[in-house]
């Protein structure tokens, strides 16, 4: 019955996505013209903001009285401004009538969360966003639509997590828009809205199991492949428990699960299933592990970041999930989305050029006070650039600190693979070493010596002179790989991505990369240290694979030494 219900309720809303999706690639040949009609209407609808009124909004004909009249801003310079909005000042940033729904909370560069603000268009951007992109890969892979939408699987945090003095909600963006899903289009997606208050990590990535494995799985979106990766490890981990709760009709009590959220999902898991129980326990018995290719066996797709450092992580992704094709969601944060991706295999996105208006900074120019910036248009193929956004969630030129890299044009829209964040970049001694850089040595050395790791982190680390540990848990590294040997091959290889390092290196100011085991279980241990200084959520958290801070190094403990200062 549900699947008839599905399949007649899907048809309609598909199509009215497939429309969105055929207009949004028409209109490329007219980017340019929609990004200026875009900006204009942006200023005129918040004119009369404490922002707008401050900046000439009103006045403002078109992009270049823009970049006079309003100067490029980070988050903490917008942060006077939206900490009025937070106490329910909303003209602050806003014109009248604007309807400020919450502040989605993600990881600053600080102790402190940013709090960016989400309006009722904002919101509608960001949902009409996700449509494009979900129909574009879908009516890619016919088996998706095949009699009615497949199953999907796809994780979202709490969208209330606190509040601000003013009453409005603050949390996750992904939360919102599961507890705004319609009740028939609900019925495609495994976890239900309230498993978005699940906080520990683990009870989460185990609900997502126990709701799906069951099912004939169409596709799983993650933005994260650490997170996809993170899923498939506990099921095997926990494939005793996960059979037996499938068997019994329950989740195994030792999950962290927020009781009137385990009341909720009650309803999902009473039933037994005592066949899938013993489809499992096959594989189990053949492979002597349980892993989603072998019981999500007709996947369609698989839906993650695959540009800038995510990419270090595709290599294991056929071990785990088979064959699926693997789609990158687009360059989205919680300020808005800035790509979409029409093509499976690859970072590129073209931007979203309809919902918010962009500039853009050469990488060369950043370190500028007020670097020039250039429109959408006029990006050259092959060079990189800083992204600006000016958003319908009161955000005007905002620098985001995206890097990324034009690798063509789709009619006037540029299409972009994201590099890195500005924010991971080292430079102890001038040697403006970077994440991009750290991967792309990392990913050529593990080819070459046939390993793969299942994290790593690069961290400086001070001396006489300083220099970068590369941590790898111990069970990562195996015996016939000599650390040493491991370390002298990426050290030739970051000296060759980057000249100053080598000039750092040649001249004994930067001591040679040094490799270090940290123990089992310390990749989850930092990644919740992080989450609970950041304040980000869990589907937004990105591994790291370069920081710049010198303390981070102390807070690992290391498989050889009892302690570790992080100092020499």
């Amino acid at each position: 019955m549900f699947h008839v219900i599905r399949r007649w309720a899907g048809a309609p809303m598909a199509e009215r996505a497939r429309r969105l999706a055929r207009e949004f690639l028409r209109a490329t040949t007219e980017a340019d013209q929609i990004q200026r009609n875009r900006l204009l209407e942006l200023t005129r609808r918040h004119a009369d903001s404490d922002f707008g009124r401050e900046h000439g909004f009103s006045s403002i004909q078109s992009p270049e009285d823009y970049q006079r009249r309003v100067p490029i801003r980070d988050y903490d310079q917008m942060e006077p401004y939206l900490a009025r909005v937070r106490e329910g000042h909303t003209h602050a940033l806003f014109g009248p009538k604007t309807e400020v729904m919450m502040f989605a909370m993600t990881s600053g560069t600080t102790a402190r969360p940013k709090t960016i603000p989400v309006t009722r268009e904002s919101l509608n951007a960001y949902r009409d966003g996700w449509k494009i992109w979900g129909i574009l890969a879908f009516d890619a892979h016919e088996g998706m639509l095949r009699d009615g939408m497949r199953p999907i699987l796809q994780l979202a945090s709490d969208w209330r997590e606190s509040s601000t003095s003013a009453g409005i909600p603050c949390g996750a963006i992904t939360g919102l828009t599961a507890a705004m899903q319609h009740p028939l289009v609900r019925l495609n997606y495994c976890m239900p809205p309230a498993a978005s208050r699940i906080k520990q990590v683990e009870a989460k990535y185990y609900v997502a199991l126990r709701l799906s494995v069951a099912r004939n799985l169409g596709a799983i979106i993650a933005a994260n492949p650490s997170t996809l990766l993170g899923i498939a490890r506990l099921g095997d981990r926990e494939k005793e428990t996960l059979i037996r709760d499938l068997r019994d009709g329950r989740i195994d009590p030792k999950w962290e699960i927020p009781d009137d959220v385990r009341k909720n999902l009650r309803l999902r898991t009473r039933f037994r299933r005592p066949g899938t129980a013993r489809r499992l326990e096959e594989v189990v018995n053949r492979t002597g592990q349980l892993l989603p290719k072998d019981y999500w066996t007709d996947l369609q797709l698989v839906a993650n970041w695959t540009g800038g450092t995510m990419g270090a992580y595709l290599n294991q992704f056929s071990d785990v999930f088979g064959e699926a094709p693997i789609r990158d969601p687009g360059l989205i944060a919680s300020e808005g989305r800035m790509t979409i991706p029409v093509e499976d295999h690859s970072p590129a996105g073209i931007l979203d050029y309809q919902h918010h208006y962009f500039e853009f900074i050469p990488e060369e120019a950043e370190d500028a006070d007020q670097p020039e910036a250039i429109g959408a248009a006029d990006l050259v193929e092959g060079r990189r650039y800083f992204i600006l956004l000016t958003t319908a969630g009161g955000l005007y030129r905002y620098q985001i600190r995206d890097l990324v890299q034009c690798v063509g044009f789709e009619g006037r829209a540029p299409l972009l693979t994201f590099l890195n964040k500005g924010s991971h970049i080292s430079s102890m001694t001038g040697e403006k070493l970077s994440e991009f850089q750290v991967v792309g040595a990392l990913k050529t050395v593990q080819q070459e010596l046939g390993l793969t790791l299942g994290s790593f982190i690069v961290l400086p680390t001070w001396g006489d002179p300083p220099f970068y540990s590369l941590l790898v848990e111990s069970d990562d590294l195996p015996g016939v790989i000599d650390p040493k040997f491991l370390a002298e091959r990426i050290d030739q290889e970051l000296c060759r991505q980057n000249v100053e390092y080598e000039n750092k290196r040649d001249t004994h100011r930067l001591g040679p990369i040094q490799v270090r085991r940290v123990v089992p279980g310390s990749w989850g241990d930092f990644r919740s240290r992080r989450l609970a200084s950041t304040g980000g959520t869990l589907e937004q958290y990105k591994q790291p694979c370069l920081l710049s801070d010198l303390k981070v190094i102390s807070t690992f403990t290391f498989a050889d030494e009892s302690k570790q200062s992080g100092a020499a």
